[in-house]
């Protein structure tokens, strides 16, 4: 009887496509450190990744650490150091290296995980169907997916079937443009009215929002990467299992024709 594989290298679900693949450590790393979470998130740790999120928006707030660094880029130390409130800094700073070591360390893990995965080649189910959704494994256009995250973040992840994430990333968008008055402000620019549009952004929000965009763009290529090429390995497997092996002695008479 033959043993049953002790690992998956991709499940398929309603919501997405989680799946074990190969990937740097120190760009995961990277990502923790430009927004606490999101390395996480790329590595489909979505419990974690969320509570890391969450606290960098509550802490940052409390301590107005965006605020304090638009200050100090712009030469105005003294307003940096006022706004700055120091007793929140000893919660922000522990939590903040946690989360770009444990990105690291995961990353990781989740390689030698793969490695052990692709040898066992569990078989992998290409196509799931629910009352509310359809989800299946096929082919995408990676670039496809950057035009619609330049466009509108977390539309490049609805386009690859990746919900959850989509959902963080298009409902933290809107948050963050509603609260930092981003396109208020792009519209008095357009108007050529610089002062107010200078006047009603909150810079303390929009200073994530680079963190955002550029998330969404990344991991929307990525992942259809990765799903096109774990289309391919499923294709293959299944060719292989059912199709007439390649050694076959096929009879003179049809070689002939």
């Amino acid at each position: 009887m033959k043993n049953k594989p002790r690992r998956q290298i991709a499940f398929v679900s309603l919501l997405g496509i989680t799946q074990l693949h190969l990937r740097n450590p120190l760009i995961i790393s990277w990502w923790s450190a430009a927004f606490p979470g999101f390395g996480h998130l790329l590595l489909s740790k979505y419990f974690r990744g969320f509570m890391l999120v969450g606290w960098e928006m509550v802490i940052n707030s409390q301590m107005h650490l965006n605020e304090a660094i638009v200050y100090t880029f712009t030469g105005q130390f003294e307003q940096a150091n006022e706004v700055l409130k120091i007793r929140w800094m000893g919660l922000y700073a522990p939590v903040y290296l946690f989360s770009i070591f444990d990105s690291y360390r995961t990353t990781v893990d989740m390689n030698h995980q793969y490695i052990l995965a692709k040898r066992e080649n569990a078989p992998i189910e290409p196509f799931k169907m629910g009352i509310m959704e359809i989800n299946y494994l096929d082919k995408r256009s990676p670039w496809q997916a950057v035009v619609w995250s330049l466009l509108m973040p977390g539309m490049g992840q609805i386009y690859t079937h990746r919900i959850i994430n989509a959902f963080f990333i298009l409902g933290t968008w809107i948050l963050f443009c509603y609260w930092s008055h981003f396109l208020e402000g792009i519209q008095y620019l357009l108007m050529w009215d610089l002062t107010r549009s200078a006047s009603v952004i909150h810079m303390h929000w929009i200073l994530f929002l680079p963190s955002i965009y550029g998330f969404a763009v990344y991991d929307a290529y990525v992942n259809t990467v990765e799903y096109n090429k774990l289309f391919d390995q499923e294709q293959a497997g299944m060719l292989q299992a059912n199709y007439q092996n390649q050694q076959f002695p096929f009879p003179k008479s049809l070689l002939r024709k």
